[in-house]
C-alpha cells in the first residue's frame, strides 16, 4: 500500500526492557499483548488490520491502559524513549487512520468504558473515550435522551474515535456536527500532560476553544480519554418513510419538499442509488420495501414528540410528491419492526458491497447539485477503461453511489473483487481533483489517515497547511503520535 514509505529513522525498536516498564505500570496481564517477548500473531491481528482488510501494519505490542493516568504514564515513557504510538478505538474508519503502519504500539481505550455521569436536566452526558456508541445511545434510553450521532457500526464505534474523527453520520442533518456537540475534552498530550478541559457549560467564552483541536485531530495530538457532550431529549414520535424516484433531478426536488413540509421534524434524508439496494437484496435475500425498480431510493426519517401529527404530516408529505409525480412509489413504516426493516436498506449497504471482495471508499462532501455526478462519471470513467464487468476477469464489480443528502456528503463505493493498482490509478486523484473544481471536501467523516495525506493539497493552501503542521510539532515535538499520517 506504501512502496515509498519508510519507517521514520527517529523512532526506537520496541525491546525487553521496554515490555518490562509497560507491563509493571499497567500491572495487568490483560493491558498487555506482547509479541516481542514472544509470539502473539493471532492476537494482535484485529489491531494490525481494518474491518476492510485493506490497510495492515507490523505492531508487535497493544496495551490498554484503564485509565487516564495510565495513559499519561505510557505516554511520557513513548516520548521519552521515541516509541512510536497509534491510538486505537473500534478501528470501523476508512482510512486507515488507526492501523499502525510499521511497528508502531497500538494503544487501544477498550477498557476506558465508563460512564462517568449523566445530568437529565441538562442533558450532558460525560464519558470515558472507550465507550461504544451504543452502549453510551442505550443508556441514554434509559433517561430518555439520546446520543447526537449514529453510525452504521455504532456497535464498535467508540466516542473517542467518534470525536477524534468528527465522525457525522446519520443525525448530523437535525443534531449538528461534533464541533458543536462536543462540550469538554480530557486528553492526553504526548509528553503525558493530562489535558483537563472536560466542561459541562453549554456556554464557555474564555480564551482559544483548544477542545477543539482534538476533534478531527485523529490522535495526532494526544489522545482522547473523556468526553462531555450534549445529548437531545429522545423523540416520542419516530416515523420512517422509504420511496423510489426516477431522477437525481426528482431526489433533489423531494429534499427541497421535505425541507418545506416536515421542517423541524425532519431528521434524517438519505439517498441510495439503485445499485446499492441490489446489492442490500442479493446478500440479504429481504424482499424489497417497493414493488418494481427505482434508479433512486431515499428514506425520510421525522423525530418529534405527537405520534399522530407527525405520521399526519409525513403522509400529507408522501401524498403531495406522488401527486406532483416527484416520487414514484412508496411505503410508511407501520411501527418499530418496520422501522428497523426499513432503516436496513440504508444501513445494510456497507456490508453489502463488501461481502464480494474488497471496497474503494470515497467519503466527500459536494455541492447538492452535483451530488450524484461524481458516480456517473466515475461509472463512466471505469467502464471506458474495461476496469467493470459481471465475470471474474474485471476487477471491479461495479461504482455505487449513496449517504447523507441533508449535508451533501456522498459515499462513493467501487466493490472490487480484489485491490489492484491499476483501479486505484484509475480512481485516485482524478476523483480529489473533481472535488477539489467544485469546491468539495476530499473528506466529508473519518478523517485523513494514510489513505488521503497526500491528497489534502487539493483541499487546504499552503497557509492551511502550515498552521497545521507547527500546530502538530508543537504539541508532538518528536511526532510519536499516529506518525506517517495526517499532514
Amino acid at each position: 500500500m506504501y512502496p515509498s514509505l519508510k519507517r521514520d529513522s527517529r523512532f526506537s525498536e520496541l525491546t525487553n526492557e521496554h515490555i518490562q516498564f509497560f507491563k509493571s505500570t499497567l500491572g495487568d496481564d490483560a493491558a498487555v499483548i506482547d509479541g516481542v517477548s514472544k509470539d502473539a500473531t493471532d492476537d494482535l491481528e484485529p489491531f494490525n488490520r481494518d474491518w476492510m482488510k485493506k490497510y495492515r501494519g507490523h505492531t508487535k505490542l497493544v496495551l490498554k491502559p484503564k485509565s487516564t493516568e495510565e495513559v499519561s504514564k505510557v505516554l511520557k515513557y513513548c516520548n521519552e524513549n521515541k516509541l512510536a504510538v497509534v491510538p486505537q478505538g473500534g478501528n470501523s474508519g476508512l482510512v486507515g487512520g488507526s492501523v499502525p503502519v510499521f511497528d508502531e504500539i497500538v494503544i487501544s481505550l477498550s477498557r476506558m468504558n465508563k460512564i462517568r455521569n449523566f445530568d437529565d436536566i441538562s442533558g450532558i452526558l460525560v464519558v470515558d473515550g472507550g465507550v461504544i456508541m451504543e452502549i453510551a445511545d442505550n443508556f441514554l434510553a434509559e433517561h430518555n435522551h439520546l446520543y447526537p450521532l449514529d453510525l452504521g457500526a455504532k456497535g464498535s464505534a467508540q466516542i473517542g474515535g467518534n470525536v477524534a474523527t468528527n465522525a457525522g453520520g446519520l443525525r448530523l442533518l437535525r443534531y449538528g456536527s461534533l464541533h458543536g456537540n462536543v462540550l469538554g475534552i480530557e486528553a492526553v498530550l504526548p509528553d503525558g500532560t493530562i489535558f483537563d478541559d472536560l466542561s459541562t457549560l453549554r456556554k464557555n467564552n474564555t480564551g482559544y476553544d483548544l477542545k477543539q483541536l482534538f476533534i478531527g485531530g485523529e490522535g495526532t495530538i494526544g489522545i482522547i480519554t473523556g468526553v462531555s457532550i450534549h445529548c437531545a431529549q429522545r423523540s416520542k414520535a419516530i416515523n420512517v418513510a422509504y420511496f423510489g424516484l426516477p431522477s437525481f433531478e426528482h431526489v433533489q426536488r423531494a429534499y427541497k419538499e421535505a425541507k418545506i413540509q416536515l421542517g423541524e421534524i425532519l431528521s434524517a434524508f438519505e439517498l441510495m442509488d439503485a445499485r446499492s439496494q441490489a446489492f442490500v437484496h442479493e446478500v440479504t435475500g429481504n424482499k424489497r420495501p417497493l414493488e418494481g425498480d427505482h434508479p433512486f431510493y431515499c428514506l425520510i426519517e421525522t423525530s418529534g414528540s405527537n405520534t399522530e401529527h407527525d405520521s399526519e404530516k409525513l403522509e400529507k408529505f408522501l401524498e403531495h410528491v406522488m401527486g406532483e409525480e416527484i416520487v414514484s412509489d412508496g411505503v410508511l413504516a407501520q411501527d418499530e419492526t418496520q422501522v428497523r426493516q426499513l432503516w436496513g436498506w440504508r444501513e445494510g449497504i456497507t456490508e453489502a458491497i463488501g461481502h464480494f471482495g474488497g471496497t474503494y471508499k470515497y467519503d466527500l462532501s459536494i455541492p447538492i447539485k452535483e451530488l450524484y455526478s461524481l458516480v456517473e462519471e466515475t461509472r463512466d470513467r471505469l467502464n471506458s477503461k474495461g476496469l467493470v464487468g459481471d465475470d471474474d476477469s474485471y476487477p471491479a464489480i461495479a461504482v455505487v453511489g449513496y449517504g447523507h443528502m441533508g449535508d451533501g456528503n456522498l459515499h462513493l463505493n467501487v466493490p472490487v473483487r480484489k485491490y489492484t493498482q491499476e483501479v486505484e490509478d484509475a480512481i485516485e486523484p482524478w476523483v480529489y481533483e473533481w472535488i477539489q473544481k467544485r469546491k468539495g471536501s476530499i473528506s466529508a467523516e473519518h478523517g485523513l489517515g494514510i489513505a488521503k495525506k497526500k491528497y489534502i493539497g487539493y483541499q487546504r493552501s499552503d497557509t492551511m497547511l502550515k498552521l497545521m503542521r507547527q500546530t502538530k510539532d508543537l504539541y508532538d515535538p518528536n511526532g510519536i503520535m499516529n506518525p506517517y499520517k495526517y499532514i
